[in-house]
């Protein structure tokens, strides 16, 4: 029997670290729910991070602010009156995973620094590999840290919204689209 007693205590750590790398974040927005499911084994502080501001309750009550019918839908950072979200510090780039921003993927979005992504992402609507680090135009790329494993149509329903520009926005939707709430699945 003692031989087996590090086997079980190896099973049970295994239990509790799986959970963790197969961690989801359901947002529920204006158009329907979205469920992601966070890539924590390959991009662990991307993860973290995204994780951190939907426990810190970040993401309830903001809009998708940038929607491009055949590239992405991009959120996380703005309230329907368009004032900017307070973040915290930026994180490191983890784009060279192996992961690739295909549709259905989600990313984290940044500024022309590679290390400069807080909590605004976007989730991929048609394939974008010149998004991945080899084949980036600065050589560094977009993280992607999760992929939409339900609701799909929902994203699929953003994509499509008539869009404007207003103020600093291009390709904002006329009317909002809300994440009402973001929650991490058990």
């Amino acid at each position: 029997m003692k031989k087996f007693v590090p086997l079980l205590a190896a099973a049970a750590l295994l239990a509790t670290t799986l959970p963790a790398l197969a961690q989801k974040v359901r947002l529920a927005t204006s158009a329907g729910d979205i469920v992601l499911q966070l890539e924590a084994e390959k991009t662990p502080k991307t993860a973290a991070n995204f994780l951190q501001y939907v426990r810190d309750g970040h993401y309830d009550g903001t809009i998708f602010h940038r929607v491009i019918e055949n590239f992405m839908i991009q959120g996380g950072g703005y309230k329907p009156d368009l004032s900017q979200k307070p973040t915290r510090a930026p994180i490191p780039l983890e784009a060279r995973t192996g992961l690739s921003n295909q549709r259905g993927t989600v990313a984290m979005a940044r500024t022309a620094d590679p290390n400069s992504a807080s909590a605004q992402f976007f989730i991929n609507v048609a394939d974008n590999a010149f998004l991945d680090q080899p084949n980036a135009r600065d050589g560094n790329g977009y993280a992607v840290f999760g992929r939409v494993v339900e609701g799909i149509d929902v994203v699929e329903k953003i994509r499509t919204v008539p869009t404007q520009a207003q103020g600093m926005q291009q390709n904002l939707p006329v009317t909002p689209v809300i994440i009402q709430k973001a929650t991490v699945e058990k």
